[in-house]
């Protein structure tokens, strides 16, 4: 027999926390390798997380509505495992480390304005509210984005930003409006809201964005997918989008331009080996989530429509899994599909660029032909790409955009599928 402690999987691009929304199994009870034992909420999904042992499940170390770390234990399974070569000392360490955890959240008494029931926060709230000598009264004061208004480590950084700035501001506490008429509604964000303006306001503080623009001539694609959009359909049962075709230029403007496909840590510079492109998906409540096509320079336009398809189907179903959101190193988003003719986009962190496809529209443009120019019609779009100034310059960023609109613009009319 063997104390195993299970560890919180990765769960997606930039996701270090989740909370615990229910264990599907007791303590106590028996499990088999991969068999999923509890439900998990983070800022993209809700999903499953399988086990990575097979023994009984000893101890609960995080609890239902508690916050678990990616990487840090979240349960104590017994193996029937003799591999572990787990000593005695090593015994008692786990057994020390089990003794500690299952004793939080811990408890503050804080009386609050309206009765004297206990509050509770996470021993992190509480660690870092000592660090920043943040009193007792000014928690009680502190509303919380998480499950159940619980106070967060980011509810306590933004409360200490705006300390310093002499402006206190609570929170996503409601403030008072004096001109609110019984028309008016007030809605609470969700979950996913929440965590999405987190991450927003988390990536305009990590990278000074800077943004560019081009003007691509989608003429060739435009006809190329009207003329053969049934056959595709016929020959493949897939319908054929725009975005494959976006995504298959931006890889090939990736692999010219390498520098772009980085990330950040610290004072080094993460050259990734692999191309693999986030795609913004609206979904049914309005919120974005970003499933990631992996090794997008590797599919023809096939395998880059099935795999998209694929991926948005399954976005708006809910039926996407961590793996699909993970691992991302460049972002795109068609606002062309809202009608929207151009934008200026958030990096999705820990990346260094996004790019936003505009709506096609036809325009007046002068073309060059071998007798003069002429004015005619063509199919137009703005392209913008914001990128991190830190470690992208105005150079390299301006480059990366102007070769996608090159790849579009030399689209072949006679290509195959």
């Amino acid at each position: 027999m063997a104390l195993v402690k299970m560890n919180m999987p990765k769960m997606g691009e930039s996701i270090f926390e989740c909370t615990v929304l229910s264990w599907l199994i007791k303590e106590g009870d028996y499990v088999n390798l991969e068999d999923m034992i509890l439900e998990v909420a983070t800022d993209k999904i809700d999903t499953e997380v399988a086990s990575t042992e097979s023994g009984y499940i000893k101890e609960f170390l995080v609890q239902v509505g508690e916050v678990a770390k990616i990487g840090e234990p979240i349960c104590i399974i017994e193996t029937n495992s003799s591999s572990q070569n787990n000593d005695v000392s090593e015994l008692a360490n786990q057994l020390e480390f089990v003794s500690t955890l299952i004793a939080s959240p811990v408890p503050l008494t804080i009386p609050n304005s309206d009765n004297s029931e206990t509050r509770f926060y996470s021993p992190l709230v509480l660690s870092i509210a000592k660090e920043e000598n943040i009193s007792k009264s000014e928690l009680e004061k502190i509303i919380g984005t998480g499950l159940d208004g619980r106070v967060t480590k980011i509810d306590l950084f933004q409360f200490l930003e705006n300390k310093k700035k002499e402006s206190f501001i609570i929170p996503n506490q409601q403030k008072s409006i004096s001109n609110l008429s019984n028309k008016d509604e007030i809605i609470p964000m969700d979950r996913m809201r929440k965590m999405i303006s987190e991450r927003m306001l988390d990536s305009v503080r990590t990278s000074p964005h800077v943004t560019s623009f081009v003007e691509a001539d989608m003429t060739n694609i435009v006809l190329w997918r009207e003329k053969y959009k049934a056959d595709f359909k016929a020959k493949y049962q897939e319908n054929i989008t725009f975005t494959p075709i976006l995504i298959e230029a931006v890889a090939k403007a990736i692999l010219d331009f390498p520098m772009i496909n980085i990330q950040v840590d610290g004072e080094n510079i993460i050259k990734k080996g692999n191309i693999n492109i986030g795609m913004a998906v609206a979904l049914p409540s309005g919120n974005l989530i970003v499933p990631v096509v992996k090794n997008a320079d590797k599919f023809n336009l096939v395998e880059l429509s099935k795999t998209i398809n694929d991926l948005t189907l399954r976005s708006r179903e809910n039926k996407l899994k961590p793996d699909d959101l993970s691992d991302g190193t460049f972002t795109i988003s068609n606002i062309g599909t809202f009608g929207n003719i151009t934008g200026t986009p958030i990096i999705n962190q820990p990346q260094v660029g996004i790019v936003a496809f505009g709506a096609i529209i036809k325009k007046p443009a002068v073309i060059e032909t071998p007798t003069g120019d002429v004015i005619a019609i063509r199919h137009k779009m703005i392209i913008s790409h914001s990128y991190d100034h830190r470690v992208v310059d105005g150079f390299l960023g301006g480059s990366v955009l102007k070769q996608i609109a090159n790849y579009l613009e030399a689209f072949d009319l006679n290509r195959n599928f």
